[in-house]
């Protein structure tokens, strides 16, 4: 292998895809009071806090809630989401997902989890791949949200790889940008176009091989 001695992965977008599972419990929650919200608009919450993103559908129906009735419709959210986690199979791994880190692995690179999530306990036990990760930093060891590198530098720490050694892969802008700012590499999934500050992106991690790993500028 070249200089890459880890591979540090977000969870939702990179290996996973839960975005729909809040989208439906958020709307379960618009609908239970009066009103709806497009797809279109669900654009507008992705990498949004979940306190932003009811501030942000309680305006597009014109509701006015009191900060205690905003915390317990929120709490009321995550439960359906929380819910709806709960019931996930592997089969919802994105596509090469699984083998992908298992060749990182197989090449004998550390692998991390570095995700937002408070939930991503729970979304690698369903997935039964919990195993596949050296280390797991999520929402409930961090305080720093992306673009912060809070979460990459404490996977880097925890796998004991100095993050110059370390491609983080990411779906979201902030992403890639903690990435960078953390002074680590950066795959980005998703659009070029908007990804365009990492050092490569593809459509997902079964367009990406261990070997272009070493190829990185």
């Amino acid at each position: 292998m070249s200089n890459i001695k880890a591979c540090i992965f977000d969870l939702d977008g990179v290996i996973v895809d839960t975005a729909v599972y809040h989208y439906k419990a958020w709307r379960r929650l618009a609908n239970s009071l009066g009103f709806d919200f497009s797809e279109h608009q669900n654009e507008q919450l992705k990498g949004v806090s979940r306190v932003r993103s009811l501030q942000l559908i309680l305006g597009w129906g014109g509701v006015t809630k009191t900060e205690a009735e905003q915390e317990q419709l929120a709490t009321q959210k995550n439960i359906w989401y929380t819910d709806m986690i709960n019931q996930m199979t592997p089969a919802e791994i994105l596509p090469g997902a699984r083998e992908f880190v298992e060749s990182c692995r197989d090449a004998g690179l550390k692998t991390a989890l570095g995700s937002a999530s408070k939930n991503s306990m729970t979304i690698l036990d369903k997935l039964n791949i919990t195993h596949l990760f050296d280390a797991i930093i999520d929402g409930n060891k961090v305080s720093k949200a992306k673009p912060d590198p809070e979460v990459f530098l404490k996977g880097a720490e925890e796998l004991g790889i100095e993050p110059q050694y370390c491609v983080v892969f990411e779906d979201a802008i902030a992403g890639v940008e903690a990435a960078k700012a953390g002074g680590m590499k950066a795959i980005g999934i998703g659009d070029p176009e908007t990804l365009h500050e990492a050092d490569l992106v593809v459509s997902g991690l079964n367009k990406v091989t261990v070997e272009e790993l070493e190829m990185l500028p």
